[in-house]
């Protein structure tokens, strides 16, 4: 008589081995398509004014622009200035739900922060245009709102939810002994979360950033709306900008397939691949030497 619990354990992991074979492919399809497409540029644009030039303007009269430092510049500013505020905050707020507050009000907070995940990103550009540019430009004194400082608030946004969703289910996750034990020897709550708690949480939180990391380095719309789309080096974060994923939405419709100007587009997009790729690395071995650390 067949054993048809192993029978179904076995299409089980049939299934999941299927799933991540899939997604493997996908993401190795992704990458080949983007570096064959992309890689074609530098056939006759050199590596070094594509990475270290500061000026884009392919359609420029006479010799073209080909410089996407400038485009690399916007979008780090606005993943660094998202990432400041939603991290901070997101810790915060999740260490509040997970040790704080009482669980009616954690039962009610926690699913409208996770609904702002669902607002679409063309929403909350149009709040950015319409009531914080505004705000911004006349709280300091500026001609327009629309720069990299409002790009980064209306990012940290869409960034909280991840990093507190996240940090608070690894927080709520560790064991009661770790606060039994803290609290035993005589910690304060506050002791006890900062030196037991949040160290031991430490790979979750991180993976938690680096995911939030990955939603702000790849946000288009938002930061298409809000950030000025000026292609100009920028000095501060009150100047306008245009990062790389907002220029490649703006020019990909006007470009002509298999032209340079296209090649260089998907170039562009490589340059994401890969920076999305190195966070994800990096972070990955952060976990590990935290898993390590904490390994019973």
């Amino acid at each position: 008589m067949p054993n048809y619990r192993n029978i179904k354990e076995k299409l089980i992991e049939l299934l999941l081995s299927t799933a991540s074979i899939t997604a493997l492919l996908i993401l190795i399809g992704i990458f080949v398509f983007l570096f064959i497409t992309g890689i074609r540029t530098f056939t006759e644009i050199s590596p070094t004014e594509f990475f270290l030039g500061n000026e884009w303007n392919p359609t420029a009269y006479g010799e073209p622009k080909w410089g996407i430092l400038s485009l690399v510049i916007g979008t780090i500013i606005v993943t660094f200035g998202s990432l400041v505020i939603a991290i901070p905050l997101g810790i915060a707020s999740a260490v509040y739900l997970s040790e704080i507050a009482k669980p009616k009000i954690r039962e009610t907070i926690k699913p409208v922060i996770e609904m702002i995940a669902g607002i679409p990103s063309v929403v909350l550009g149009l709040i950015g245009i319409l009531f914080l540019s505004p705000l911004i430009a006349k709280i300091f004194g500026l001609s327009s709102g629309l720069n990299a400082f409002t790009s980064s608030i209306i990012v940290g946004v869409m960034v909280l939810p991840t990093i507190i969703s996240i940090s608070e289910d690894v927080l709520t996750s560790l064991p009661n002994e770790f606060r039994e034990s803290s609290l035993a020897l005589g910690a304060t709550k506050w002791q006890m979360i900062r030196m037991t708690l949040l160290p031991a949480a430490l790979s979750g939180i991180v993976a938690a950033i680096m995911l939030g990391l990955g939603r702000a380095v790849g946000e288009t719309m938002g930061v298409l709306m809000v950030a000025g789309n000026s292609r100009a080096m920028p000095i501060s974060f009150f100047d306008p900008i245009r990062p790389m994923t907002a220029n490649i939405a703006i020019e990909i419709k006007e470009v002509v397939k298999g032209s340079l100007h296209y090649e260089a587009l998907f170039a562009i997009g490589l340059v994401l691949f890969v920076m999305t790729f190195v966070v994800n690395f990096i972070s990955d071995i952060i976990i590990e030497k935290q898993v390590r650390k904490y390994k019973w």
